[in-house]
């Protein structure tokens, strides 16, 4: 099987069919008056945002799915099904983040306002999709309870408790993703280096050849999120929403998992995890403080805009940073 050649066809369709259903989807989002609301307390200059269309991240989701099920189909004919199950069980678990953060965006415009779903019911739904997730993984499968400890090169066995820190590395991840979704293009350049990240490890983790359905899954969030960023690099004429980015989290960390590293998540996704942290310090440190703030806004690519940091010169650092997480991760993360 010429692996190279499936990856070029899923990444180009992934790429054109996200640009041309982008293309479609922005009026129509437009025509029902699906724009952003933004926030009072954001930064001032973002209220020249508000209107811009979101839940644009359906373009590329149905672009992903698809061409990643096709890829899948494939590899299933050429390698036998269960080589394929664990990006089924991926997309499906992308799809599950996508539904939740559709139904939030919904009720936002319903509400008229830049809040859905409450936290308490997000966080349950999230909870129901990753153990699902878990329970297909471990079913059909056979992940074992296993850690691999990146860079250090040993095993731990977690026994039960593996499934609870792999529900909290879920949610946490995908509620990562969400959260660094707050300026143009950011989320969409930083995730568009995770797919090559992917790729590059399905090469190299392949040994003689590689890994065919992390091939897949790279090729598909590279030529989604460079199809997306055709419209959401700055100034964004789209938004991916709620249900764009809950749907790549589902993704990076499915992707982690299915590596059979999920712990390494927390490196090639340093910028999700420094986003949360910044958020969780910043609510924290204004709680003990009684008022009191550690950064001038969370999450903290907004602290740097209110430092002067243009919306490109954080895009620009923030996807750098990625790029070394990466490469340090290939480097010395791999299970091989």
């Amino acid at each position: 099987m010429n692996y190279n050649i499936l990856f070029a066809a899923v990444l180009v369709l992934t790429f054109l069919t996200t640009v041309l259903i982008s293309r479609k989807l922005i009026p129509m989002l437009k025509s029902r008056k699906m724009g952003q609301t933004i926030l009072e307390i954001g930064p001032r200059w973002h209220k020249s945002k508000e209107g811009t269309p979101t839940m644009g991240g359906i373009a590329f989701i149905i672009a992903m799915v698809v061409f990643g099920l096709a890829g899948c189909i494939y590899l299933a004919v050429t390698d036998g099904i269960r080589s394929t199950l664990p990006l089924v069980f991926t997309l499906a678990l992308g799809l599950s983040g996508g539904l939740i953060g559709c139904v939030d965006d919904l009720a936002k415009f319903r509400k008229k306002q830049n809040e859905g779903l409450t936290a308490p019911q997000k966080f349950m739904l999230q909870v129901v999709a990753a153990a699902l997730y878990l329970l297909g993984m471990a079913l059909v499968c056979g992940i074992d309870t296993t850690f691999y400890i990146p860079f250090v090169g040993a095993e731990l066995d977690f026994g039960i408790f593996y499934y609870a820190v792999s529900l909290f590395l879920i949610v946490g991840v995908m509620n990562a993703v969400n959260l660094t979704d707050g300026l143009d293009g950011l989320c969409s350049s930083i995730t568009l280096v995770v797919g090559v990240f992917f790729t590059a490890a399905a090469y190299l983790t392949g040994l003689a050849e590689p890994d065919g359905s992390l091939l897949v899954l790279g090729a598909a969030v590279i030529g989604g999120c460079a199809g997306f960023l055709v419209y959401n690099f700055y100034p964004a004429r789209v938004f991916m929403g709620d249900t764009g980015s809950l749907f790549l989290g589902g993704m990076v960390v499915g992707g982690a998992f299915m590596m059979d590293n999920p712990l390494l998540v927390i490196v090639f996704g340093i910028i999700y995890i420094v986003e949360t942290a910044s958020v969780i310090l910043q609510v924290g440190y204004f709680k003990l403080t009684h008022g009191k703030r550690l950064f001038k806004m969370a999450p903290i690519h907004h602290h740097f805009e209110k430092c002067g940091w243009s919306e490109i010169r954080i895009g620009v650092v923030f996807t750098a940073v990625t790029a070394i997480a990466a490469v340090l991760s290939i480097l010395f993360g791999l299970n091989v």
